[in-house]
């Protein structure tokens, strides 16, 4: 109530009731105090004037990146290196003869003899592997030097997509000049942990350095029944022109 107010009605009350009627006089002091109220509402600060002001909205949390998965992949290999010119390509390998040292000598003996000179890629096995070696475009084979190589599959190194693994037959140690490169990763053609010497798996000697894009293609290309192994023959021949050793 302001200071105003009661200044007025206490004048009022002392002086005015001297000149009025009872009845006015009940009237006039009603009125005055059920205006009271609405006066101190008037004059009241409004809600909130002091009150401190809400907090800002915070920026939601920043997500958790989620683990990144790692893809398996061999160590380093220290060795020679050989091109594969092919009708499709180029494709480069780095050897492993750290790790490989005895199939790495076998192949690059191959090299040097001009093996693998006018033959082909003969074997596309789409999702698998694609293999070349001792047969040309036509299916014919070249001779091979007698004897195997002992097997070096427990060398630490994976048939992972982009390897390259001598072929062989059952026997542990019985490949010749014949590898093949992976489409994939085909891990269950590695050596078994439960084996404890060198007779299961196939023995990874090198990996692709340049020319994947050209591996990818060969494996692609329509196969049929004109080969050494039905089924998976190109039908247009993958001839491989020169293998040359660069250092």
């Amino acid at each position: 109530m302001s200071r105003g107010f009661l200044f007025v009605a206490t004048f009022w009350l002392e002086y005015g009731m001297r000149k009025t009627t009872p009845t006015l006089t009940l009237a006039l002091v009603a009125s005055l105090f059920l205006a009271a109220p609405a006066l101190a509402q008037e004059q009241a600060p409004p809600a909130g004037a002091n009150a401190a002001p809400a907090p800002e909205a915070q920026p939601p949390a920043a997500p958790v990146p989620e683990a990144v998965t790692q893809a398996p992949s061999n160590p380093p290999m220290t060795g020679p290196q050989i091109l594969i010119s092919t009708s499709m390509g180029d494709i480069t390998l780095q050897l492993d003869s750290v790790r490989a040292p005895k199939s790495v000598t076998n192949v690059l003996r191959y090299v040097r003899e001009k093996h693998y000179d006018n033959t082909a890629f003969y074997r596309v096995a789409k999702g698998f592997v694609i293999q070349m070696g001792s047969f040309d475009a036509n299916g014919k084979g070249r001779g091979i030097h007698p004897g195997g190589v002992p097997l070096e599959a427990n060398n630490g190194l994976s048939n992972l997509r982009g390897s390259v693994a001598l072929g062989r037959s059952d026997a542990p140690d019985s490949a010749t000049a014949e590898f093949y490169i992976n489409l994939a990763d085909n891990t269950p053609l590695d050596h078994k942990a439960d084996d404890p010497g060198n007779t299961t798996g196939y023995a990874v000697f090198g990996q692709v350095t340049s020319g994947m894009e050209v591996v990818d293609a060969i494996g692609q290309v329509p196969t049929g029944d004109n080969g050494p192994m039905p089924g998976q023959a190109p039908v247009t021949p993958i001839i491989v022109k020169k293998v040359t050793l660069l250092k």
